[in-house]
């Protein structure tokens, strides 16, 4: 029998998929583990049970979360429900506003920001524009395009075959319109066409081939021209997809039924879609053509601008972008679901998106190499974790990509490229997750929990989930103000100690002796669990196989609890006090340091882990490194 000793040094490479187990070849199989559940990943390689989340608010029902980042010292959280929008400051709601989204539509919307003005769209409503114009006051409106004597700027298309005209019975005034092709349906009216380039609007529809109009430039002739378009975006061609703001231009990608198309405002005008003559400073309008589908899913203004569809990423470059200069190019064919939108994320100037099949977080990166850009796969070794993705957001603060799927789950990648760590988590809790928003360095998540909506913020002081916390001048056994727990069990941590579970009823919490500061929520577990070993012994390089672990060294920072399991149950180390009823009657000390564990007995299960730790603590828990010697046959 041979001893060999072997030092774990970080986790930087995250949770591996199962499908790696046979890959001890692999750095990341060196620096991964089997399993890495409610931690996160520091950059620098070490582990710590995540953060608990504390309680802001319920909500009416599900939604999206978005940031409102005014400057740094006024940020909102705006939470979107059915045909309503709460905004939130300092945990307080401050405002509601009404608006036209219903649940089942939030899923699509997408938006962006300029100053104290969000735009947001959706395929089916009608865009809207939310203003703030104080901290308690907020409006929502219609898109209104810039117009001049009853012309309005808007983007244009014909929609129809190349050879159907338009026929006018007047130059001015009133007029009637007769089509070649059946054209017209009752939501046209109120809509703008252009004739010749001048412009009506629809006033009623008699039948397909035939509407009155009433005229707002002087026609040039009453004969039939198929020179004519009608307005891109209505409630008979839809509206947009996606928007942002690229080099002083608003940014519109793709509509219900013109979804492979793109459109830039007016340089500085943001409602000005007047291509004109095609002046530096006029509006851009093009198509995204080529060999396969390719509906606009995102725009997104990075080193260029980003155009993300359903069966590739394009750029538009230009320095500026002018109708002149303007170069759409295809750079790489992953493509991104239809559906639901995710948002794209900026990451360090490369930009992360979902991969169409909704199994891969490709990370879109221009390389000086190629010169062009690439989309590596930064969820190639974690595959199992992508389990639909439905919403993502990034804290740069932490340097943590979250990813909320449709299971209820919360993916977490540190991400530091300097660095080549991309590590992968999962965070669970007692409910599923359903949208996360950063907003400054504070995470948002949604929450549902036994069918009830919570707002909860992650916050480093709570070890608890869902979780509130209180203070008193006079010590006290009874506290109140929890309602939103109504019902469940919960646990307490009573000045710093672990206290008896207890249940919330009328609110409130029995504690079993008076205490002066509290924290009472919902526990969560963490769970650390290595790879299958790979041993270097006498004999070369090895999987499986009988083998004893004989003692494993944990380097912890700051940690009051470690519970390790080596295969004959869980092991807390350090020893904690325990009072009379076997909970924890004063906080242990916070220890950095080597904490050690012994074991027995041989283990011949070649897949699972020669130890774990496995703790539902509420306390401080970081694993440096782990060092283990075992003990295997020749």
């Amino acid at each position: 029998m041979t001893s060999v000793v072997q030092t774990k040094t970080n986790f930087s490479a995250g949770e591996l998929s199962p499908r790696l187990y046979g890959r001890g070849d692999l750095r990341a199989y060196e620096n991964g583990a089997a399993a890495l559940r409610n931690v996160v990943i520091h950059p620098t390689g070490g582990v710590s049970r995540r953060s608990g989340t504390r309680w802001v608010d319920d909500i009416e029902g599900n939604g999206r979360l978005v940031a409102f980042e005014f400057n740094t010292e006024q940020t909102y959280l705006l939470v979107f429900t059915h045909q309503k929008m709460a905004v939130y400051m300092n945990d307080s709601r401050i405002a509601v506003l009404t608006t036209p989204w219903t649940a089942d539509q939030l899923a699509a919307i997408s938006w962006t920001q300029s100053a104290d003005t969000l735009l947001v769209v959706h395929p089916d409503v009608e865009p809207q524009k939310i203003t703030r114009t104080s901290h308690t006051t907020w409006t929502i409106s219609k898109w209104y395009w810039m117009d001049v004597q009853n012309v309005r700027f808007q983007p244009h298309y014909k929609f129809a075959t190349t050879f159907a005209t338009l026929t006018p019975s007047a130059t001015s005034g009133t007029v009637t319109l007769t089509a070649s092709e059946d054209l017209f349906v009752a939501d046209h009216v109120e809509t703008r066409f252009r004739i010749g380039g001048k412009e009506v609007r629809i006033t009623a529809v008699a039948g397909p081939r035939s509407a009155t109009a009433q005229v707002y430039q002087t026609l040039a002739s009453t004969t039939a021209t198929k020179d004519w378009t009608e307005q891109a975006f209505s409630a008979v061609r839809g509206w947009p997809v996606s928007v942002t703001f690229h080099q002083d231009r608003l940014v519109i990608g793709g509509s219900r039924d013109l979804p492979n198309r793109v459109w830039l405002s007016k340089s500085g005008d943001y409602f000005n879609f007047d291509t004109g003559t095609g002046l530096d400073d006029e509006a851009i309008d093009f198509g995204i053509v080529s060999d396969q589908v390719n509906a606009v899913r995102a725009v997104f203004s990075g080193r260029t601008l980003q155009v993300f569809t359903t069966g590739a990423e394009w750029t538009v470059s230009g320095d500026p972008v002018t109708p002149v200069t303007a170069s759409v190019r295809r750079q790489t064919r992953v493509g991104t679901p239809s559906g639901r939108q995710v948002p794209p994320r900026d990451v360090d100037g490369a930009t992360l998106f979902i991969g169409a099949g909704g199994k891969e977080l490709r990370e879109f990166l221009f390389t000086d190499a190629e010169q062009a850009y690439q989309a590596g796969d930064l969820a190639l070794v974690a595959r199992h974790l992508m389990t639909g993705p439905v919403d993502m957001d990034y804290d740069a603060y932490r340097r943590l990509v979250y990813i909320v799927m449709a299971d209820g789950g919360l993916a977490t990648v540190t991400n530091y490229r300097a660095e080549q760590v991309s590590g992968w988590t999962r965070q669970e809790t007692d409910g599923a997750f359903r949208a996360v928003a950063v907003v400054g360095t504070a995470v948002f998540v949604l929450v549902e929990r036994a069918g009830v909506f919570h707002i909860e913020q992650f916050d480093e002081d709570f070890g608890l989930d869902c979780a509130l916390a209180g203070e008193s001048t006079t010590a006290k056994a009874r506290w109140t103000g929890l309602d939103h727990l109504e019902g469940r069990t919960v646990q307490v941590l009573g000045d710093g100690a672990e206290l008896p579970d207890a249940v919330v009823s009328g609110g409130a919490v029995d504690l079993p002796y008076a205490v002066s500061r509290v924290q009472v929520g919902l526990p969560f577990r963490h769970r650390v669990e290595p790879l299958p070993p790979v041993v270097v012994g006498p004999g070369g390089v090895r999987q499986g196989g009988a083998l004893r672990l004989i003692r494993a060294t944990f380097r912890v920072l700051e940690t009051q609890v470690l519970t390790v399991d080596t295969g004959r149950g869980a092991t807390p180390v350090p020893v904690k006090r325990l009072g009379a009823s076997g909970v924890l009657d004063s906080p242990p000390p916070a220890f950095t340091g080597d904490l050690a564990v012994r074991a027995i007995g041989w283990k011949r299960d070649a897949i699972g882990p020669v130890w774990r730790v496995d703790q539902a603590s509420p306390l401080p828990c970081t694993i440096l490194s782990v060092t283990t010697e075992l003990k295997v046959t020749d």
